[in-house]
């Protein structure tokens, strides 16, 4: 199983930013997919889910109206597309699938600064 995030990096205060998640090595359509992200000092916080088949997300309240999760069962991705960021934002942000146990991605940093 590889999940390889990519799209992070420095960002004004109300920019945007595009992740993407490309998994490779499991049946990725079958599962539910989530991006989580960890600021220093703090633990994994959700930020978004998707059903297998796209038809329900989740979002964390800090987040909702914001960004919006996606995913493309024929390329094997999942997106989350952040609008109007904060500097709160700013952390680690992670791709993770579960069947049968956790899978991570490496992680991809935003920050989001003047």
């Amino acid at each position: 199983v590889q999940l390889v995030e990519s799209g992070g990096g420095l960002v004004q205060p109300g920019g945007s930013l595009r992740l993407s998640c490309a998994a490779s090595g499991f049946s990725f359509s079958n599962y539910a997919m989530s991006w989580y992200r960890q600021a220093p000092g703090t633990e994994h916080e959700l930020v978004a889910r998707i059903s297998s088949d796209g038809g329900k997300t989740v979002y964390a309240d800090s987040v909702k109206g914001r960004f919006t999760i996606s995913r493309d069962n024929i390329k094997n991705t999942v997106l989350l597309q952040m609008n109007s960021l904060k500097p709160e934002d700013t952390a680690v942000y992670y791709c993770r699938a579960f069947f049968a146990r956790v899978y991570w991605g490496q992680g991809t940093q935003v920050t989001v600064s003047s």
